[in-house]
């Protein structure tokens, strides 16, 4: 294929080259007719397609109806591999029905804080999970003929000056916390298109930087697509092309871009080599996605239908239940229910913004009920204004629940709480539904929460109502989907995946968020979400990984394939899980990895996941989970090699329910086989030099030489007259001995040749 493209290449005129480098209107590329190239149409759809009417520019028009199934925020909560291919699965059916090439999804942004506007389209907070997550969806839209592209490339975490902000952040954070979601895709999934963000990084444009579009992306994690930029995210068209930014959307009124690609060629600027390179990968796109082959591919019709009934079934695997005490839940058919709050009625089920989808049909829990019992219902509150108590609604709540055996709130954020192009400024739910939940939980003990809302809310009622079901943004059928739960249908089987702080000023990057002007200071590090949470032992509302099930799990007779292993070998961690309870149910078992002894070597979180499995188990069944780790899951990227390295150390496999529930753990010794150089000076500590692989020869040596410290390489003992004002001998430095002892009038440079003699040569 290569050669015929190169051939291709050869037969365009400049112009047109440069042309095909940019979109034809707002959603389509640029064909050239003469030489058979035709325009292919991507569309935005992380969660169902938003298809619009082609033209300069979207304006007001309506998308055409598709499914809108849970966006990322709920998907994500499922833990689950198969049903994120499914998902990606149906969604490139409807492409392939609308004619759209590529999907603009999934999102992969690291969730820093839970204010930034568009977390409802991301994964997790994790990036291992969020990777897993991605290539999963990757697979299954692409399966279906159609690309996708794997977004917001890279350290797009704040919707706030978006366009301008520079995310500065350290080499290790960048490789450990906020780039692994995009390498896993890449890797394992190869997206047609990476879509570089708006943002700086470190200073340089997301558009513009060869270390993130060239090195990273292609040298070093060997992509084979195009880069697309962000819609509008092009600062100097001819550097970022240069850098590896080879399609600009979208296109773009006289004078273009274009014009100055041709004109960069003609100067001398750029080589005409790199253009043809762009043009070459572009056209390998347009033709896999948009050529001969997928016209042979049959056009059908959507069973909407069944579209909605798998969009109900995503949601319902992945709504997290928080709480449940006395076992309220399931719902008893036979009790007096009530349901409160208007988003019974008008259900809030996906996020503002590009991702927005205008969905077949939408249904709305209190229709769903009417499948299992009927109901009373009050409204509560006015979704528009409920920042402020209505008193009228508020008492008529009060009142119906009051007559109820049991009730239901459905409360959460309003759409205009959170969306694309604005961050929140609090994690506070509108004070109105606060003081509603409040009151029906003091009218009615037996109170279930109900919430809807694409990132973390503060909850001052947690202590005052027995149950909480998380339902974030679940789509068209979210409805159905939380009905299934409350009656027990469906055995609710999610976890977290992010922690719910008990407060936003509990979140690691509270203090500086927002930065200061264009500049975002991520001084965090490595410590997002749990990492901070639970190395600082902080409490949490709900940790990382939490949710409950209808049924109880025990985890039993975890066993490692070994002991000690080279960080060459892979590691097999096996555990049995038997459902204990009496109904049938799913469990998400987390795998975490963390060092057994915090090290002075290296700062560490607690523990990161690792890996996970879903498994689902009938009443007293048990079933063996397996998990195989192999390098990456004890190494850390150390800045001095610029690669991923494992510390020799013991580290603790830790299976769990969440991050928080650690329900069997095992020790293993993992040996590094690479050695890092290091060079023992003067002023390196013994405790230092004492691990390097010479040390204790070195250290014998020097007690050979000063007898009063003939137990130099044993710990610190405050008993020991020997050391006298010395007795932290380990972190006493070579260069202190020539003040005593036969090291008497030596130099520091003199103690520096005998160190390199004895340790670095």
């Amino acid at each position: 294929m290569s050669k015929e493209l190169k051939e291709l290449v050869s037969k365009m005129t400049l112009e047109e080259k440069a042309g095909l480098c940019s979109g034809l209107n707002f959603w389509e590329t640029k064909p050239v007719e003469r030489l058979g190239i035709p325009k292919i149409m991507m569309t935005d759809g992380p969660h169902g397609l938003r298809k619009v009417a082609t033209g300069p520019s979207t304006g007001d028009r309506p998308s055409r109806e598709a499914t809108c199934y849970p966006p990322a925020v709920l998907s994500a909560c499922s833990f689950d591999r198969d049903l994120l291919k499914e998902l990606g699965a149906a969604i490139g059916d409807e492409a392939e029905v609308e004619n759209v090439r590529i999907v603009l999804g999934p999102g992969v942004n690291i969730k820093r804080s839970p204010l930034c506007g568009r977390n409802f389209e991301y994964f997790s907070e994790d990036p291992y999970l969020a990777g897993e997550m991605a290539s999963s969806f990757i697979d299954g839209v692409q399966s279906k003929g159609i690309g996708t592209s794997l977004k917001h490339y890279a350290a797009n975490n704040q919707e706030t000056r978006r366009w301008s902000s520079d995310s500065q952040i350290d080499e290790r954070t960048l490789r450990e916390i906020y780039l692994p979601a995009f390498r896993k895709a890449v890797e394992e999934s190869q997206p047609a298109t990476v879509m570089c963000a708006y943002n700086r990084l470190n200073g340089e444009y997301a558009s513009e930087s060869a270390r993130l579009l060239t090195e990273i992306l292609r040298n070093e994690w060997g992509f084979e697509g195009i880069v697309v930029s962000d819609w509008g995210a092009v600062n100097e068209r001819v550097k970022g092309l240069i850098a590896g930014l080879e399609l600009e959307m979208p296109g773009v009124a006289e004078p273009s871009n274009d014009e100055y690609i041709a004109a960069a060629v003609r100067s001398g600027e750029m080589k005409e080599e790199v253009l043809d390179l762009a043009v070459e990968r572009i056209l390998r796109i347009v033709f896999k996605y948009g050529g001969d082959d997928a016209k042979t591919v049959p056009v059908k019709e959507i069973d909407v239908n069944a579209h909605d009934a798998l969009s109900r079934k995503i949601a319902a695997e992945s709504m997290v239940l928080l709480k449940n005490d006395k076992n309220i839940l399931p719902l008893d058919k036979k009790a007096k229910i009530a349901f409160i709050g208007e988003m019974a009625e008008k259900p809030r089920y996906q996020g503002a913004g590009s991702s927005q989808v205008n969905p077949f049909m939408v249904t709305t829990v209190l229709d769903a009920a009417k499948e299992y019992t009927d109901v009373t219902y009050a409204q509560g509150y006015n979704t528009a204004d409920c920042d402020e108590i209505n008193e009228t609604l508020h008492a008529q709540a009060v009142k119906t629940a009051s007559a109820a055996d049991v009730c239901v709130i459905f409360a959460g954020l309003p759409h205009h709480y959170e969306a694309e192009g604005y961050d929140r400024t609090h994690m506070r739910m509108p004070e109105g539904q606060n003081q509603l939940i409040k009151a029906v939980a003091a009218a009615n003990p037996k109170t279930v929460v109900v919430l809807h809302n694409g990132s973390p809310v503060e909850m001052p009622w947690s202590g005052d109502v027995p149950c909480i079901l998380e339902a974030y943004l679940g789509g068209q059928a979210s409805g159905g989907a939380i009905a299934d739960i409350l009656f027990g249908k469906t055995n609710p089987c999610g976890k977290l995946a992010e922690t719910l702080p008990i407060k936003l000023s509990d979140n690691p990057s509270y203090l500086y968020y927002f930065g200061e002007r264009d500049v975002t200071e991520y001084r965090e590090g490595i410590f997002v979400g749990y990492r901070y949470y639970d190395t600082k032992e902080m409490e949490v509302r709900f940790p990382f990984g939490h949710g409950l099930s209808y049924t109880t799990f025990e985890y039993s007779n975890i066993k490692l394939s070994s002991t000690d292993i080279k960080d060459t070998d892979t590691l097999t961690v096996t555990a049995d899980i038997k459902n204990t309870g009496k109904v049938a149910g799913k469990e998400i078992v987390q795998l975490y990895v963390g060092p057994k002894e915090k090290d002075d070597r290296l700062i560490q979180a607690d523990k990161q996941l690792r890996d996970f499995t879903k498994i689902s188990l009938q009443p007293g069944e048990t079933k063996q989970v397996t998990f195989k780790l192999g390098k990456a899951a004890f190494s850390y990227y150390n800045v001095q090699i610029s690669d991923w390295h494992v510390q020799t150390d013991t580290y603790v496999i830790k299976l769990a329910r969440s991050s928080r529930d650690i329900a069997q753990t095992a020790d293993v010794k993992v040996t590094s086989t690479v050695d890092v150089p290091y060079r023992a000076t003067a002023n390196t500590t013994f405790r230092d030099i004492r691990r390097m692989k010479r040390g204790n020869d070195f250290l014998k040596e020097v007690a050979e030489k000063f007898p009063a410290y003939h137990n130099i390489n044993d710990e610190p003992d405050e008993n020991n007259s020997n050391y006298g004002h010395l007795r932290c001998v380990p972190e006493f430095v070579p260069r202190q001995l020539r003040l005593m002892g036969t090291m008497q009038g030596t130099t520091t440079d003199d103690i520096q040749k005998w160190m390199d003699e004895k340790l670095n040569g």
